[in-house]
């Protein structure tokens, strides 16, 4: 069965740094494209950014331009989360998730488009 594990997150303060992990197992996921998001108290959950299938082409929402980076390893079906500049507000659950190809260029961010999830791993941010 198709499987994707979050792992890396914590407690850290503002400005700090954090690298999130999502381990894929069950299956390949070297054709997908890969999403993280993240889910605030009492909020929607929101797409964060997603990196196409092989790697050439990254989406970032707004909040988090220049602060976090996404990469994928297909050899070892992973794809991390480098977060930096954190803020109070990146505080949140974050969900690791798959969607099928969408190509090299289009990117999905709806919470439609992607039809794997994992748990999610806490992140909070102190000020």
């Amino acid at each position: 069965q198709a499987q994707l594990v979050e792992s890396g997150g914590g407690l850290v303060q503002a400005v700090g740094s954090l690298r999130l992990s999502c381990a894929a197992s069950g299956r390949s996921f070297s054709s997908y494209t890969m999403g993280w998001f993240r889910q605030a108290p009492g909020k929607e959950r929101e797409f964060v950014q997603g990196i196409s299938w092989n790697g050439n082409r990254v989406y970032d929402a707004d909040s988090v331009k220049g602060r976090f980076t996404i990469s994928r390893d297909n050899a070892k079906n992973a794809v991390d989360l480098h977060m930096n500049s954190l803020k109070p507000e990146d505080t949140a659950v974050y969900y690791c998730a798959a969607a099928p190809n969408s190509g090299n260029y289009y990117i999905p961010t709806r919470i439609a488009d992607y039809n794997y999830w994992g748990q999610g791993t806490q992140v909070t941010v102190s000020s």
